[in-house]
């Protein structure tokens, strides 16, 4: 598995989980963690050889069949419906969703084009929205059911946003527009589902090592709304954080998502996917089911801002 999970246990037992994104970085490892206490997870992502390769490794650790892919380009306008009902058809319910996919395309708003502004807006906020749109009826009736049956059950979105979203992020507007939006959305969803004993909550990650946080590079190339796009930060950026990555040899997956000193972080360093993992899994857990409309900073306690 990407990570080995904080926790293994069985209390999301019988929950079907969506994870968008959910092969790599904070995805998979949060795709790893609600598997390994439970949950039957579909994991969807535009790179189907990644994802074949995540849910290979959740079964081999979980048990076979408990994850699933759903291989799409989020963005495409059918694409949140079709997940919503092939999770239905592969699982027989949606109880979890995690709104983790997503990717950064840089620039100074002086030179950023239309597009440029719109494609953070389109998979980081009208994405998640379609989401939760084609989710809305699924949990309706289930609450429902649940109603007649004389039981109550609580269901789980959490929605991953950055500290970009309070504090802004210079060089990357759309990015942080985009996902200051999201806390919008989490805080009316929140309002509009209570009744329906769904819990909808954000998370605002400070700096967490995953593959963005290396310079752009072609080993690193996201395929999405018929464009082409290198992740990761820019070299200046990257100088600046003292990151130095040799353009000829690709790091393992131990160099790219172990910690690395940060001075202005309380802790001393940036976050690990495995804690941003446990940080998500409680809120799609019981634990967290009188929490909602809320939106939980998890930064180490950066002092920036």
């Amino acid at each position: 598995m990407l990570i080995e999970p904080t926790l293994r246990s069985s209390l999301l037992a019988g929950q079907v989980a969506i994870v968008t994104g959910g092969s790599r970085g904070i995805g998979g490892a949060t795709a790893a963690m609600l598997a390994a206490n439970g949950a039957q997870v579909v994991i969807a992502e535009v790179d189907k050889a990644k994802a074949d390769e995540a849910v290979a490794d959740i079964d081999a650790a979980c048990g076979a069949g408990t994850a699933s892919a759903f291989v799409a380009d989020l963005v495409a306008p059918d694409a949140c419906d079709e997940l919503v009902a092939f999770a239905r058809e592969r699982y027989g319910s949606v109880d979890i969703v995690v709104n983790n996919a997503g990717y950064a395309w840089d620039g100074g708003v002086h030179a950023m084009t239309d597009e440029q502004f719109q494609a953070m807006l389109d998979i980081h906020l009208v994405v998640p929205f379609r989401l939760a749109r084609a989710c809305a009826p699924v949990f309706r009736a289930a609450a429902k059911s649940d109603a007649a049956a004389g039981v109550v059950r609580h269901r789980k979105t959490v929605m991953v946003s950055s500290m970009a979203a309070t504090l802004g992020l210079a060089g990357a507007a759309n990015y942080a527009a985009a996902k200051a939006g999201v806390l919008g959305l989490v805080r009316t969803l929140a309002q509009e589902w209570g009744g329906m004993h769904v819990n909808v909550n954000a998370v605002t990650f400070g700096i967490v090592q995953t593959r963005f946080g290396l310079p752009r590079s072609e080993r690193e190339v996201i395929h999405t709304g018929g464009r082409a796009i290198q992740v990761g930060m820019s070299e200046k950026q990257a100088q600046r954080l003292g990151i130095e990555v040799d353009p000829d040899v690709a790091p393992t997956d131990a160099e790219i998502y172990a910690a690395k000193p940060m001075p202005f972080v309380s802790l001393g360093r940036t976050g690990t996917i495995g804690e941003a993992a446990d940080a998500i899994f409680w809120l799609c857990s019981p634990l967290s089911n009188y929490v909602t409309g809320q939106v939980i900073p998890v930064n180490g306690g950066s002092r920036v801002g």
